[in-house]
């Protein structure tokens, strides 16, 4: 590619993500499963975040609402200039081929099988490349360090190679938010390091919003900022290693799994004002009726 397309092809715009009382509903077994409850989430441009929870918490849920794969039941989301939850068809379809792009568990599942991971970029670039400028297949797979695996069968690469062409299919129409479904957790500590620094070296390159879904406690401390969910809810948040509670819109404050381990239903609890902070002082257990 000449130097005079690179300098014409448009620089990267990491988006911005907002939800306001964000209400999912499935129907399972004759019930009604609220997967979501009121999750309120602002993620700034060009942030690498992960989100953290126990398996059925909404975790994959939310990111599948973010990308427009599911409609909210209630609530709204806010991606870059696009407001997804009220967005036709048409306009998602374009969204996820040219802005947006969903990382599902498991690589094997973003792949081509038949097809080498040169050819997987190219089709992955096949309708964005229609409405702007997007780099080679090569150099996309050049920037995460697998250019020599271009032709090679999908069925020689090992599991961390896999992911990482994974990543490559995700990142080749230039994308400003990357959504990425556990792309750590089939794979050894090796591989899943190489893949973090990967995704890091991507989000400080081009600014790319990454939301990753971990369970992975090393995958957690490595990221600058983490969202637990818990019960369809914002349960707490992470800085730098460091876990907060988070008073949600409507004064709800969900507590640490290890703070309600010791703080029984019905206990008291007091807010007092410490140094320009508040601190939590638990009082008597409220007696509860057998």
């Amino acid at each position: 590619m000449s130097e005079r397309k690179r300098a014409n092809r448009a620089a990267i715009t990491g988006m911005a993500i907002r939800t306001q009382g964000l209400v999912h509903i499935y129907h399972a077994e004759g019930h009604d499963v609220a997967a979501l409850s009121g999750v309120d989430l602002d993620v700034r441009p060009g942030e690498l975040m992960g989100l953290l929870g126990p398996s059925g918490s909404g975790k994959s849920t939310l990111m599948s609402l973010l990308a427009g794969v599911f409609r909210p039941s209630a609530g709204k989301i806010f991606v870059g200039d696009h407001e997804v939850s009220s967005a036709g068809p048409k306009e998602l379809d374009r969204l996820r081929a040219t802005e947006v792009s969903l990382m599902l568990q498991g690589a094997g599942r973003n792949l081509l099988p038949y097809a080498t991971p040169a050819a997987n970029v190219a089709f992955a670039q096949r309708s964005a490349g229609r409405t702007k400028e997007l780099p080679a297949p090569d150099e996309v797979l050049s920037e995460l360090g697998i250019a020599d695996m271009a032709e090679r069968p999908l069925a020689s690469l090992t599991p961390g190679e896999l992911q990482l062409v994974a990543l490559a299919v995700a990142l080749a129409n230039r994308p400003g938010l990357v959504l990425a479904d556990e792309p750590t957790s089939q794979l050894g500590h090796e591989a899943r390091d190489l893949v973090l620094e990967r995704l890091t070296w991507i989000n400080r390159t081009h600014g790319t919003t990454v939301v990753l879904v971990t369970h992975d406690p090393h995958v957690a401390a490595f990221l600058p900022r983490t969202v637990t969910i818990r019960d369809g809810r914002i349960g707490g948040e992470g800085r730098s290693g460091e876990e907060y509670a988070v008073v949600t819109a409507d004064g709800f404050l969900p507590l640490p799994g290890h703070v309600r381990d010791v703080l029984p239903p019905g206990t008291l609890v007091r807010f007092h004002p410490v140094d320009g902070h508040y601190e939590l002082v638990p009082g008597h257990e409220v007696a509860t009726d057998e």
